[in-house]
């Protein structure tokens, strides 16, 4: 008989690639906005798993999807289709601008493939010199070297080689800087409607319709990147409907499975002719089990009392983070929009985001960081305004701790 392994935090150590550093905690149960660890310590989740748990951990609605098509078909692959994954691409068609999706397994997956395709239409289209991808400083795009070269930080892409050409980056926000990189050659731009990991920094109106206005002076394609902003993230089904700005493709996952990996890229039907059979694919992209939770999920989310519950959760935060800044003067703004927030480090306190999500923790709370000057937060749509401000008491007894030292 197999011994029964004891799971602790040093096991982590003995057995796992170091390329992640976990708290010493370790989480065992959730129910919606709460969490509670192997000691049976609980915690309010502001974080979502990095914008994630959309609904919360454990939702009703995405369990008895799972539960339902777990005992009816797993998986088939490609050779095949599935009813999950064709109701869930209907839905998203008559949700969105698209008119045709492509199902994978997480954002990095559906930013490789919004990147493949904007090579390929380029190619069809035009000839080979047109390949170039205008991106941005501070972006995020993924982790496969495609993808993190196209990203703006440069940290996340040395040291593996040579890295994939005709990727160039503009500064966000400022519509200048693409206007002096952008000629015939540009296949596409990529941009984030409100950039996560770079610091939770909206784009302005005026600049991501300047973008739109831009690759169609130039046969471009625009590309957005709303892996961390959509599926009701804004309070809108995605960022791009904020700002009647329509991007050519669409590159969604995160909040899109609640917490169940899943992935998609939207589009045209005219530049979707452009991978033709056999051009790319993902073995397990489409799964049925993944489709049936975010069908589950867009159904549940893209429902006006959601959406609405989004901004109004946003002002609570928004309320509580004022408050403790009026006592502690930590912050010098509060960046964002819905549940996807960041609070902005003032000059005392920069460079130390870490501390205050390290200090949140030992306070029960969850948060996250985007970069080392703001404190992010990406918690549950669907977080109650009790757990807000529960959650809120917390970090504001994380920030008196760090501020006193």
């Amino acid at each position: 008989m197999t011994a029964e392994i004891q799971v602790t935090r040093a096991l982590f150590d003995d057995v796992m690639v170091p390329n992640y550093a976990p708290a010493k905690l370790i989480p065992v149960k959730g129910q919606g906005a709460r969490v509670w660890d192997q000691e049976g310590r609980e915690y309010i989740d502001f974080a979502g798993g990095i914008a994630v748990s959309s609904l919360g951990h454990c939702h009703p609605a995405l369990v008895n999807a799972l539960k339902t098509q777990a005992e009816k078909l797993w998986h088939l692959s490609n050779v095949l289709t599935n009813e999950p994954a064709l109701r869930l691409a209907k839905k998203l068609v008559d949700a969105t601008f698209a008119e045709k999706v492509y199902f994978c397994n997480s954002g990095a997956e559906a930013n490789e493939a919004a990147f493949k395709l904007v090579r390929r239409w380029a190619l069809d289209n035009f000839d080979e010199s047109k390949q170039e991808i205008i991106s941005f400083g501070k972006s995020f795009h993924g982790r496969t070297f495609f993808t993190v070269t196209v990203g703006g930080q440069a940290s996340y892409s040395d040291g593996f080689g040579p890295k994939p050409g005709a990727i160039v980056h503009a500064e966000f926000n400022n519509l200048d800087s693409v206007k002096a990189l952008i000629s015939d050659k540009t296949c596409a731009i990529v941009v984030e409607p409100i950039q996560g990991e770079g610091g939770i920094i909206p784009g302005d109106a005026a600049f991501l319709k300047g973008l739109r206005e831009l690759c169609d002076q130039h046969n471009a394609l625009l590309v957005f990147d709303e892996v961390q902003t959509g599926v009701g993230r804004t309070g809108q089904l995605y960022a791009y409907m904020n700002y009647g700005v329509t991007p050519d493709i669409l590159t969604t996952a995160k909040s899109l499975g609640g917490g169940f990996p899943v992935g998609a890229m939207l589009t045209t039907t005219a530049i979707a002719q452009h991978l033709k059979v056999g051009t790319h694919g993902s073995t397990y992209g489409g799964n049925p089990l993944a489709c049936a939770v975010a069908e589950a999920a867009i159904d549940t989310i893209n429902t006006p009392e959601v959406l609405e519950g989004v901004l109004k959760n946003e002002a609570i935060f928004r309320e509580c983070l004022a408050t403790i800044n009026a006592e502690h003067k930590v912050f010098a703004e509060v960046r964002g929009k819905g549940m996807l927030l960041g609070a902005v480090l003032n000059e005392q306190y920069k460079g130390r985001s870490r501390e205050f999500f390290l200090a949140a923790a030992e306070h029960g709370l969850f948060a996250l960081v985007a970069g080392t000057d703001v404190v992010r937060f990406a918690p549950s749509l669907v977080i109650t305004e009790a757990e807000i401000r529960e959650g809120m008491k917390r970090f504001a007894s994380a920030v008196a701790q760090v501020v006193k030292g």
